[in-house]
């Protein structure tokens, strides 16, 4: 099998290398981190100039059609950039919710404007108690007259503070963890009885937690067939964590990269770091970790159009391993750089948090090794 990139590949990730470095080094990342929205509106709009909110999507849809390969290649390049802006919430969580749920009208009416950086969208599915099970859905939908009135409460709603619309999951009918009954209502983020409690990560991003009070919303607010969206969520999620185990591909190399050049230029008892022989041996099994993690990326990426057994398969395979092997490279990185690795001037620390973080994304490795068996 040839696994050289294409040329099209070849120029995506180029040009992403060059926005990063020109655009988006660490200081001007500090910098939108701390901002109130926690992303730069600007850079978005940059992102939707160059084409690269219309990836994930196909003509028909308004967007490149672009292979899965293209959504890895700029995830890769996203993790080295530590990039704030959400990609992953907005466009392929939100917006391939819509692509793959939604109907004709609802199509039209919100892809053209997420492609073309107008609105920015969120995924309320998680809720407390759920533990990563994606067929958890407490919250309620009682249809009436026009439409539906929900009530419940989501947990870790990534963007939501931001989001023009959330997508929320909630159960038209069946037992709390049954896989039939959940339906998905796209529900504007000023729509009274809806309260976001929005707060910061530990990775510098933003999350919201979601209390529906009597939420009013009308037919149109379905995304397709009532009770039957759990396969839509469960495709459009495995997705959505090839992306991030792409992004945590990025994150180890910048990390390794960053811990190679230290060991090379910091003296200790007269020599470099790295003339060490056991520090070699330390850095040899961070850039194993890291060719590991990203061959386990490529096979979940490539998995995601083959059947449903063997897209689960694999992304599960990817996302245990990868987080475990991110736990490896961001502790070995933080330790070789001594105290100052866990300080918030070296940006060592900040990409451990990152990976941190990409281990719990819609499960850690126990969930994901779990599921890889079956189990969930």
């Amino acid at each position: 099998m040839d696994l050289s990139y294409s040329e099209d590949h070849t120029l995506l990730s180029e040009s992403i290398a060059r926005f990063i470095q020109n655009d988006y080094d660490f200081e001007t990342r500090s910098r939108i981190a701390a901002s109130d929205l926690g992303f730069d509106p600007g850079v978005w709009q940059q992102f939707a100039d160059l084409g690269w909110l219309a990836i994930p999507f196909s003509e028909d849809e308004g967007g490149l059609g672009a292979d899965p390969v293209s959504v890895m290649i700029l995830m890769e390049r996203f993790g080295r950039g530590l990039v704030l802006e959400p990609y992953v919430p907005s466009i392929l969580l939100g917006g391939r919710l819509i692509a793959v749920a939604g109907g004709a009208e609802q199509r039209s009416r919100h892809l053209g404007a997420l492609i073309a950086g107008k609105i920015q969208l969120a995924f309320g599915h998680g809720e407390p108690g759920g533990r990563y099970a994606l067929a958890h859905v407490a919250t309620r939908a009682e249809g009436g007259a026009g439409g539906f009135t929900l009530s419940g409460q989501k947990a870790v709603v990534h963007n939501a503070e931001a989001a023009d619309f959330i997508i929320v999951s909630a159960r038209s009918s069946g037992e709390v963890r049954a896989q039939e009954g959940i339906s998905l209502f796209l529900v504007p983020r000023r729509t009274p009885g809806l309260t976001v409690r929005p707060y910061r990560t530990v990775d510098g991003l933003r999350a919201a937690e979601l209390v529906l009070e009597g939420v009013q919303v009308g037919e149109d607010a379905l995304l397709g067939e009532e009770g039957g969206a759990y396969q839509a969520i469960e495709a459009v999620t495995d997705q959505a964590v090839a992306a991030v185990c792409s992004e945590a591909v990025g994150v180890m190399d910048l990390l390794r990269e960053t811990t190679l050049e230290y060991l090379k230029t910091r003296q200790q008892f007269g020599r470099p770091l790295g003339a060490f022989q056991v520090l070699q041996h330390r850095a040899v099994d961070m850039l194993i970790a890291c060719e590991e993690a990203r061959s386990l990326a490529l096979m979940a990426t490539l998995s995601l159009d083959k059947t449903v057994t063997e897209r689960r398969r694999a992304v599960s395979a990817a996302k245990a391993r990868i987080g475990n092997a991110g736990r490896k490279v961001g502790q070995e990185a933080v330790q070789l750089h001594g105290g100052m690795g866990v300080t918030d001037e070296l940006k060592v620390g900040h990409y451990f948090k990152r990976l941190t973080m990409i281990d719990t994304f819609f499960g850690d490795a126990a969930h994901h090794l779990d599921r890889f068996a079956g189990n969930a």
